[in-house]
């Protein structure tokens, strides 16, 4: 049984600007309450995230509530988002251009900020830079608050954050699927473990800066509990005022399908809403659904309207282009391939058969294509697929089937796709064998750093720190060349970047070296070593201090 034998008084980190925080350490970093109450004074804003009322006071989401007699359809998606009022907290389903509402966004786009401003969107991302999702009403100038995991690559968005135009508040993406379902079940908070001894339980992410680049809003330091000797975090729930999805197809009672990875989001939210608002590929008559397929119940469903936008991957990959583009040309492209190679087919090695593995982006993608013919492991993506496969043939791209890089791509026999809820329960419900994922830094105490660099990349964790919060039973793999682009070295004996998880690496593969780290102990292990490569380069270009295994091997 868990033991909650104590809280833990966090004290607020001092987050200095931005563009000062990567000459921070840790320990400076978690400072002191009083530095970071002397900034706080001057804003009189909160972190929407922890408000006690949570929906927008200002008003009764729109003009009516969830209507329980007459018609839930709509002509238009125009028609549907009138009544929407400025300042409403805006639940917008989908995942990178997967699954989003485009036609009611546009609709809301066309309202114009005059009319409709103020808004706060929440979302596991922004849509994709002058394409669609929600980058239009950002862009527009509607939205004063996001609240996400991931800005990816939307660089006006993040202009706009790091000047003061908008408001940003990240949330690990786990945490925002489990925040937004606790809303729509009636439960006002939780505990997760993801985010433990980071940022995000020290409330230290700023979530908005003035004009001139200064902090005036921080996140709120989380409530922390120690069960069973680890630090959970206390998050509450979001709900909001109207809920946007859209749906493959939907009969008038309200009954969704969704196709595959659509549903990342969508049911969740739509149960979080005071009214939500469904755009349908398909409007069918009540009974043409078998209930056995019905996603969404239509309970859960208050306006139709028909989706004149067709879905768009937003990003295309597929087997042909993937092939051609890995031909490197000249030397020192070829020599980059032959590094990235070598650490996936080392890491293919952490991966035996039958296993349920994540892969994370770039390097660690990479190795599936060096699993040994007849072995099977099951990718699951953390967007909602289990039994992911390779890219598409160029006519077998689905725009509704794409991974956690937003790429399309192919299920394999047997698979199943599922809502953001299910996928983070398997995550950290411990149920994954192995997460493989790319760093920034690592230390000698297996802390990760991934997903920020003070004043230069500020993307967000998505569902990384999920990934890395429950490393007893998901094991973690790090992979990565030795040294960044600066030639300074990724393996480390503190990390200086924020952390994505504290220590949670059990295993470090490099184009040098692989290393084991025993996370207890604080001990970093060599075990291998590259072909070629001598225990003098790789001590020259280590940071972190290591011992070196009696038997140490050559990597294969």
């Amino acid at each position: 049984m868990a033991s909650t034998s104590r809280v833990i008084r966090q004290t607020a980190a001092p987050f200095l600007v931005v563009r000062q925080l990567a000459a921070c350490s840790p320990r400076q970093l978690r400072g002191s309450v009083n530095a970071r109450s002397r900034v706080c004074q001057h804003t009189s804003q909160r972190s929407f995230s922890y408000t006690r009322n949570w929906r927008s006071a200002a008003q009764d989401a729109v003009g009516s509530n969830r209507r329980r007699g007459g018609s839930k359809l709509f002509a238009s998606a125009d028609e549907a988002v009138a009544d929407i009022k400025s300042g409403s907290v805006i639940l917008s389903s989908g995942f990178g251009l997967c699954g989003v509402a485009e036609t009611l966004i546009r609709a809301l786009r066309r309202r114009g900020p005059e009319s409709l401003h103020s808004l706060t969107a929440v979302s596991n991302n922004a849509g994709a830079e002058g394409r669609g999702g929600l980058a239009l009403l950002t862009e527009a100038g509607q939205v004063d608050r996001m609240i996400m995991s991931f800005l990816g690559a939307n660089k006006k968005l993040e202009k706009q954050y790091l000047t003061g135009k908008i408001a940003v508040e990240l949330c690990p993406q786990g945490t925002l699927a489990e925040r937004i379902r606790a809303a729509g079940s009636g439960i006002p908070a939780f505990f997760t473990p993801t985010g433990g001894r980071t940022l995000v339980q020290d409330g230290a992410i700023p979530a908005r800066f003035d004009a001139d680049g200064n902090v005036v809003e921080y996140g709120k330091p989380r409530e922390t509990r120690i069960f069973n000797g680890r630090p959970f975090l206390m998050e509450t729930a979001l709900p909001g005022d109207v809920a946007i999805l859209r749906a493959w197809k939907v009969d008038k009672a309200g009954n969704c399908v969704f196709r595959y990875t659509t549903k990342s989001f969508a049911p969740l939210m739509a149960k979080a809403a005071k009214l939500s608002i469904v755009e349908a590929e398909n409007i069918v008559e009540v009974g043409e659904i078998d209930p056995n397929d019905v996603d969404l119940p239509g309970i859960f469903v208050d306006r139709i309207v028909p989706a004149t936008v067709p879905s768009q991957p937003e990003i295309v990959k597929t087997r042909s282009t993937e092939n051609s583009g890995s031909k490197a040309s000249g030397n020192a492209k070829s020599e980059a391939l032959v590094r990235r190679d070598r650490i996936a087919r080392r890491a293919a090695k952490e991966l035996k058969d039958g296993y349920y593995v994540n892969l994370g982006v770039g390097i660690p993608t990479l190795a599936a294509s060096f699993l040994p013919p007849g072995q099977q492991v099951w990718l699951q993506s953390e967007n909602g697929i289990l039994g992911m496969g390779d890219y598409p043939l160029p006519d077998e791209v689905d725009p509704d089937i794409v991974n956690a890089g937003k790429e399309t791509v192919t299920l394999v026999p047997g698979a199943a796709t599922f809502d953001s809820s299910e996928s983070f329960s398997m995550i950290r419900g411990g149920h994954v064998d192995v997460s493989i994922l790319g760093a920034l830094q690592v230390s000698a105490a297996g802390d990760l750093a991934n997903y920020m660099i003070p004043g230069k990349v500020f993307k967000g964790m998505g569902g990384a720190m999920d990934l890395v919060s429950n490393p007893d039973n998901t094991k973690i793999v790090v992979a990565t060349e030795h040294v960044a682009k600066d030639g300074s070295s990724k393996i480390v004996q503190e990390c200086s970047l924020p952390l994505t998880g504290a220590r949670v690496v059990s295993t470090v593969i490099t184009d040098l070296a692989v290393f084991e780290v025993d996370r207890k102990h604080g001990i970093l292990t060599l075990t291998e070593i590259a072909p070629g490569v001598d225990l003098d380069e790789v001590k020259s270009k280590t940071d972190a201090n290591f011992d070196v295994a009696e038997d140490l091997k050559v990597m294969e």
